[in-house]
């Protein structure tokens, strides 16, 4: 594992915070979409500098790279060798999304733009809920064609925290290539 990406099911499915304990853990440096997306004050970036950003990074020999972006996923796709794929239940990511608006509130999270505070409104929980099944669907799909495009390439779902945790602690041991 050199190129990593960090996917999820949907907002709060736990994807930086699993990114951060892998790069400690692999010492590979990790890369948080948002930042790249977001400039302060929740105003998107330009399409084509957020694509130029991203292609930077991916051109480096080692990477973590996390976040869902469906627009640009081709980017990562073409220079991964593994794919992490964070499959908690609904409840679970709409729960995390809640809690961390109260964690951060009226601040920027970690994985986050500066100078934009975590927020939650009925808009962006509408969106959770209205792509969550279609994203998973569509997500599963896409793992299948790496994985079959090149023997090298490394799929893991891992399904709940259990599974996350177990994933954690084999790298750790050394267990995971």
């Amino acid at each position: 594992m050199r190129r990593i990406m960090v996917v999820g099911a949907s907002a709060g499915a736990g994807k930086s915070t699993f990114a951060r304990s892998l790069s400690k853990q692999l010492n590979i440096p990790v890369y948080h979409l948002d930042t790249f997306y977001w400039k302060p004050g929740w105003e998107e970036e330009d399409t084509q500098i957020f694509r130029e950003k991203q292609q930077k990074i991916v051109g480096d020999e080692y990477w973590i790279i996390e976040g869902n972006y469906s627009s640009t996923f081709d980017i990562r796709l073409e220079k991964a060798d593994t794919i992490i794929f964070l499959d908690q239940p609904l409840w679970v990511c709409l729960y995390r999304v809640f809690k961390r608006r109260v964690m951060y509130r009226k601040k920027s999270r970690p994985d986050l733009t500066e100078g934009c505070p975590e927020k939650i409104d009925f808009a962006f929980l509408s969106f959770i809920v209205r792509t969550y099944y279609p994203r998973k669907k569509k997500m599963r799909e896409k793992l299948q064609t790496f994985k079959d495009k090149s023997s090298s390439h490394q799929v893991y779902l891992l399904s709940g925290d259990t599974d996350t945790e177990k994933f954690l602690d084999k790298v750790h041991k050394g267990d995971v290539e």
